[in-house]
């Protein structure tokens, strides 16, 4: 059974009022006397209610000195012990004394503040996995379809961060984290999100630290977060959000990454996790992070900053058609009779969107585009520029589902899936139990 929706109260209000009031309005009537007194008395209510408790403040006020003043005179002064208030430490501006718009032309000019692309969700193409119901009836889960996808991102990004009395209701997490294969559209995903919202984006990248701000991650951090939560709604984008939480450096990435450890990663990690601890619930400021390899990065503290995953397969057959029809539309070359696109589709298993897209740009250029009408596209002519790509085997995509089993998220899920299987298995034993009483009858 599906939760009840907090939104189905001001629903069932709104459809009250609605035959309640409105229904029985006469049309010819231009002015409801009934209605306007009723209007009118609410306001004249809540005037004499502020003068009311005006005056009952200022009494309450005279009862305390009264009160305090008799405490005082029956205490011994020899008597009397000083109680140390507990005061919160408050955490240091470091920019107190600059403007906002000094702090947003750093950050453009360091190139932290960028313009988010023109991008529309609805551009993520992607279709729905028709084969999932048929895979979980033989116990196998199986992998979110894109268009699941584009449902999460719209359920847990654009609404909270679009509208504060979405944000009042349905109060979201205030961290993301979009794991993937490179070329799944991590990045479009994140742009897209700015787009529908309007949202300010700040870019952040581990690896860009090391030279625009050396040893100084926690002004910069404390930069970005103090702007962003000046400029709401913003998303706060970390690209290769793994490399803060990383167990060991990967040895093909050791020298180009070598003075990005002597950036001291564990202060980076923990001025992130201070960071966001500024971060308040009604703030529409949302932290996304990208990541190719979660799996090279310790789960535990990565699981900490980042409290949804979000894991985005490569596409599936279905998708791939999708894909390969509409990306060659918006190139210029409407799908004809002589190209087999059901085929590019099955040679494609394995391809990422941003590999057909690739190859779709590199043969429908401008001279090819002017001969469609006396030369009509073929499969064949996409098949060298798919050959030079590297596609997502299938060791890299089970590494993805491997990783994601052992984050709190897919834990709780093999836990509950453990457990309708158990529910289903107890329900037809008790089926088959009932079935033999009764032919023993």
């Amino acid at each position: 059974m599906k939760p009840r929706s907090c939104f189905l109260s001001d629903v069932v209000e709104g459809g009250r009022i609605c035959s309640d009031v409105w229904r029985r309005h006469d049309d010819r009537q231009t002015v409801d006397v009934q209605l306007l007194r009723d209007e009118m008395r609410q306001e004249v209510e809540q005037e004499v209610r502020l003068q009311v408790d005006e005056l009952m403040r200022a009494e309450l006020e005279n009862l305390k000195l009264v009160i305090d003043k008799t405490q005082k005179k029956k205490k011994k002064k020899g008597n009397r012990k000083k109680k140390k208030s507990k005061k919160k430490k408050r955490e240091k501006d470091l920019t107190a004394h600059r403007s906002l718009q000094s702090l947003c032309e750093e950050l453009i000019l360091e190139g932290f503040l960028i313009q988010p692309m023109n991008i529309k969700l609805s551009d993520y193409i992607g279709e729905y996995s028709y084969l999932g119901s048929t895979l979980q009836q033989v116990n196998t889960e199986p992998m979110p379809s894109l268009s699941d996808v584009r449902q999460l991102i719209t359920l847990y990004t654009v609404l909270p961060l679009g509208s504060q009395a979405v944000l009042k209701k349905f109060p979201g997490m205030k961290t993301l984290l979009l794991a993937g294969p490179s070329g799944v559209g991590k990045k479009m995903l994140v742009h897209a999100v700015c787009s529908e919202t309007g949202a300010h984006l700040f870019h952040l990248n581990p690896a860009h630290l090391s030279t625009r701000y050396p040893g100084r991650t926690a002004y910069l951090l404390h930069l970005v977060f103090k702007v962003a939560g000046e400029l709401q709604p913003s998303v706060i984008w970390i690209e290769d959000a793994e490399i803060p939480f990383y167990r060991k450096t990967p040895k093909t990435e050791r020298e180009w990454k070598r003075s990005l450890f002597q950036l001291d990663l564990k202060g980076l990690k923990k001025n992130l996790l201070k960071s966001l601890k500024t971060l308040k619930l009604q703030d529409r400021v949302l932290v996304i992070g990208t990541s190719r390899r979660p799996f090279d990065a310790n789960i535990k503290p990565l699981c900490k900053v980042y409290k949804k995953i979000i894991l985005i397969p490569r596409p599936d057959y279905s998708s791939r058609l999708v894909l390969w029809m509409e990306l060659l539309r918006a190139e210029g070359a409407e799908p004809g009779p002589h190209l087999d696109l059901s085929s590019l589709a099955k040679i494609t298993d394995g391809f990422t969107q941003g590999h057909i897209l690739q190859a779709v740009r590199s043969v429908l250029r401008p001279h090819r585009l002017k001969k469609l009408h006396l030369q009509p596209l073929t499969a064949t002519e996409f098949i060298p520029s798919l050959s030079r790509m590297e596609p997502v085997y299938r060791e890299e995509e089970d590494a993805f589902k491997l990783w994601f089993r052992k984050t709190p998220l897919g834990r709780r899920k093999a836990r509950a899936a453990k457990t309708s299987e158990e529910e289903r298995g107890a329900t037809a034993a008790g089926k088959k139990k009932g079935a033999k009483d009764k032919n023993r009858k």
